[in-house]
């Protein structure tokens, strides 16, 4: 048994996994990597429902292998649980595949199919709002994340945490991909105001009435790793196994992740504004430091002019670059004012595929605005 990881964020502190969750801010755990071969994990009977939230995008090829393997491990479990299929805008077969998973099995299966694409993050807040158990879990739809891991996450959320994170052993992609990923990492941290970011994971386990904490939120602008530090302080995390990718290609492209890690600098932190205000304390120091010297250098020598066109050019290109930035960055909020002054739906359903709680018969497709 492997000791907790100990992590510097809002007065985390270290404690070894096993152990009772302490009641004050505990922010990471580290769960045991060598389970016994056949034994299955154990948690309290805190959990008592799962609803398992899928958001799908060009997935028709891995929905039914994906199935094949979470299903068992769902009924292994011995739970009430649901599987919400969110499609979210996918150019392929996936909204069939959605519809003939919940017409299969009409008492587990739900499913979700968006406007148009939203973004994962958009998605997974759709299906999020939909849960009807007491205990969410999200994980991708390419089979990256393996669904028998979902039994160990939950006993380390049994412990007395609000949301588990299960994080790979390594990253899997190249070099800039690796390295875009965690300028992102970084952005979420001064997001979240936490150094559990640096774990965070697609595949998660969370208390639903977290969700609670962000109830009024509408804006098109979405990141549910900020939106779950608005409602808890107590996070885990458990190091599992990421398998390889066997269909296609990851849909977070380079571009993507530096547009997310954008959008949740300027959409969740302060944090470029101060540094702005800070860029442009210390150029007015170090303007006030030059004046100082031109003024002094102006009286030892007797009264006499200082060439110095270059210099001053130089320090008036300074100022002039200074400002620019900050004034950027200004207009990065004020833009996302604007968008939000248009009232854009987070997301837009149109058609669900599900059973009625007292009936076998499934819903009409309907059309519903998320505001």
């Amino acid at each position: 048994m492997r000791n907790g990881i100990k992590m510097r964020g809002m007065k985390a502190r270290m404690h070894q996994h096993g152990e009772p969750a302490p009641a004050y801010r505990a922010y990471v755990t580290d769960a045991p990597q060598n389970d016994a071969p056949g034994e299955a994990p154990l948690f309290t009977s805190v959990i008592r429902s799962v609803s398992v939230v899928i958001p799908v995008f060009n997935s028709a090829a891995t929905l039914e292998p994906l199935f094949a393997r979470l299903l068992p491990v769902l009924d292994e479990i011995d739970l009430p649980y649901e599987v919400i299929l969110v499609n979210d805008g996918s150019r392929d077969a996936s909204a069939e595949r959605v519809a003939t998973l919940a017409a299969t099995y009409p008492d587990r299966v739900r499913g979700i199919s968006l406007m148009r694409n939203y973004g994962q993050h958009n998605a997974l807040l759709c299906g999020v709002r939909a849960a009807r158990y007491a205990t969410i879990i999200t994980i991708d739809d390419d089979l990256q994340h393996p669904p028998e891991e979902i039994p160990h996450l939950l006993a380390v959320l049994s412990e007395g945490y609000d949301v588990v994170y299960g994080t790979p052993h390594e990253e899997q992609h190249g070099l800039l991909r690796n390295l875009a990923s965690q300028v992102t990492k970084l952005a979420l941290q001064s997001a979240m105001g936490a150094d559990v970011a640096r774990h965070v994971s697609a595949f998660r386990v969370f208390r639903t009435d977290l969700r609670d904490a962000f109830a009024a939120y509408h804006n098109p602008f979405v990141s549910l790793d900020v939106l779950l530090t608005w409602g808890t302080e107590r996070f885990g995390v458990r190091t599992v196994q990421r398998d390889p990718r066997r269909v296609g290609v990851s849909n977070y492209t380079l571009r993507k992740l530096v547009t997310h890690a954008l959008n949740m600098t300027t959409g969740f932190s302060t944090l470029p504004l101060q540094f702005a205000s800070l860029i442009g304390f210390t150029f007015t120091l170090f303007g006030v430091a030059v004046l100082a010297y031109v003024f002094v250098r102006y009286l030892l020598s007797g009264g006499l002019l200082l060439p110095g066109f270059g210099f001053l050019a130089s320090i008036i290109a300074i100022f002039s670059g200074a400002q620019l930035l900050a004034l950027g960055i200004i207009g990065e909020y004020l833009a996302r004012m604007h968008v939000r002054t248009q009232d854009k739906p987070t997301y837009v359903i149109r058609e669900r595929w599900e059973s009625l709680p007292d009936s076998t018969s499934s819903t009409p497709p309907t059309q519903e605005a998320a505001r």
